[in-house]
């Protein structure tokens, strides 16, 4: 799995989650568990990853719907 996203933002996440299920790219949002549990503090940022063979179609998919500025390195 690819890092594409860390934030604590939930609307970036269900939106870039929404974007790959219909593109039918695997995704998975970590560290759901942990920053829950550290409460509305924020030092947890969530990680949104994508399937390794799809990451770069993925990064394109996201910066057409506007999210450039979320992407990692």
């Amino acid at each position: 799995m690819k890092e594409l996203i860390r934030t604590n933002d939930a609307v970036v996440l269900s939106f870039a989650e929404s974007l790959m299920k219909d593109a039918g790219i695997p995704c998975f949002i970590a560290d759901q568990g942990m920053s829950i549990l550290e409460g509305s503090l924020g030092l947890l940022p969530r990680r949104f990853l994508v399937a390794e063979h799809a990451a770069v179609e993925a990064r394109g998919i996201l910066v057409d719907a506007g999210l450039e500025s979320e992407l990692r390195e």
